[in-house]
């Protein structure tokens, strides 16, 4: 299995990172794909690639960290994206939930970096919240305009949380959905309903460590050996076995990503 969004350079995992990776591994989950959120994490994550076999990187700047974006900033980002194991531009988009940035320095960064994905061939990890209507409606028109080699893999929605609309308009413009912890959640009744209708070629499981822990373990720091209870979920979402959903989603992300079988 692939955790293909784990903050694993977050202070949260600075006590236990090793041990972290060693449960992942034990767990069944052997690949991690580790975002960034500015330039800082972007050459931390390049460090922690070359540290754990297993360990892959996205470098990008996250919507909450654009407020003094200017295009200058792009430039450590694109020296980092051609370093061995950096296998995505991320984590990009727009986030109209928290007042971090405004929009207008959230807009040019997302552009932007959409820009230097298509340059570099590079899929894209799309963070979205609150604000799925613009950031679908900026994909859609991205996609048109993508090489070739980037048309049947432009990028995930990562942690999907979107009304079902987007996630038709998405799996449209031939991006994949990733499912976090919520999807194991009581109340979680409409995520699991568009989750049970992503085409098995499109669905990616993810922890957003250190964020969003399944049931059991919810209130408690998330990490990716907990990435089982999000297959053993859309495993029964899909009526299939999780050994059959473990094979698909991880088989889904090597595709996406580019990674070594």
């Amino acid at each position: 299995m692939i955790d293909t969004h784990c903050h694993l350079d977050f202070n949260a995992y600075d006590e236990d990172r090793a041990d972290v990776v060693e449960r992942a591994r034990a767990a069944g989950v052997d690949r991690i794909i580790n975002p960034a959120i500015d330039p800082e994490t972007s050459r931390a994550i390049v460090a922690l690639t070359q540290t754990y076999d297993g360990v892959y990187g996205a470098v990008g700047i996250h919507p909450n960290s654009t407020a003094s974006f200017t295009p200058e900033h792009l430039e450590p980002i694109e020296a980092l994206a051609s370093r061995d194991k950096i296998v995505a531009i991320g984590e990009i988009g727009l986030d109209y939930y928290r007042d971090r940035s405004p929009k207008e320095r959230q807009w040019a960064a997302f552009e932007a970096q959409l820009t230097l994905a298509a340059r570099l061939e590079m899929p894209v990890i799309i963070h979205n919240r609150d604000a799925g209507e613009d950031v679908i409606s900026i994909l859609e028109n991205w996609v048109k305009s993508l090489p070739e080699t980037l048309r049947e893999r432009p990028g995930v929605l990562h942690s999907f949380s979107a009304p079902a609309e987007i996630a038709e308009r998405a799996l449209a413009a031939g991006f994949y959905l990733g499912f976090t912890g919520p999807i194991t959640f009581k109340n979680a009744d409409d995520l699991r309903q568009i989750a049970a209708r992503v085409p098995l070629d499109r669905l990616l499981v993810e922890t957003d460590g250190p964020f969003l822990t399944p049931t059991p373990y919810r209130g408690k720091r998330n990490e990716p050996a907990y990435i089982p209870y999000i297959v053993e979920r859309l495993a029964s979402l899909h009526r299939l076995s999780i050994d059959d959903m473990a094979r698909m989603t991880t088989e889904n992300a090597e595709r996406l990503f580019a990674l070594p079988t």
